[in-house]
Parts: C-alpha cells; sequence; structure tokens
C-alpha cells in the first residue's frame, strides 16, 4: 500500500530522501502539495489535503531535517 495524507512522517522521510537540500519551510503549501503528489510511493487522493496535513508533513520534515 502507497503513501496517504495520514502518514506525515513518511512522506517527510520520502521528501528528505528525495530532495535533500530543500529547506521545507521555505516552501509554499502548493509546491510542497505538488512534491508529495509526485512522490512515486503515493496512492491517495491529490485532492484531499488541506492546510493542515500539508503543516504537519511540512514540520515533520523539517524536524526529519534537523535529527
Amino acid at each position: 500500500m502507497g503513501l496517504t495524507w495520514k502518514d506525515a512522517d513518511e512522506i517527510a522521510w520520502a521528501l528528505a530522501d528525495q530532495y535533500p537540500e530543500q529547506d521545507p519551510l521555505r516552501l509554499s503549501f502548493p509546491a510542497l502539495r505538488r512534491m508529495i503528489i509526485s512522490l512515486a510511493d503515493f496512492a491517495d487522493d491529490p485532492d484531499a489535503a488541506n492546510e493542515a496535513i500539508l503543516e504537519r508533513v511540512q514540520m515533520a520534515w523539517y524536524e526529519e531535517k534537523r535529527a
């Protein structure tokens, strides 16, 4: 089963692997959404995301980069 919007940590790990030089805090939510739905393992409705979900992924990605 692929990634869904509920998988914030797993999405963050995938984004960190695919975009290691990207600062997640410098991304707009539309840009972040495009990056997420372009992940090979993403398998959810692209239009089901909202600002809260995108912020959760963004913060998880930020924390992953800090670790």
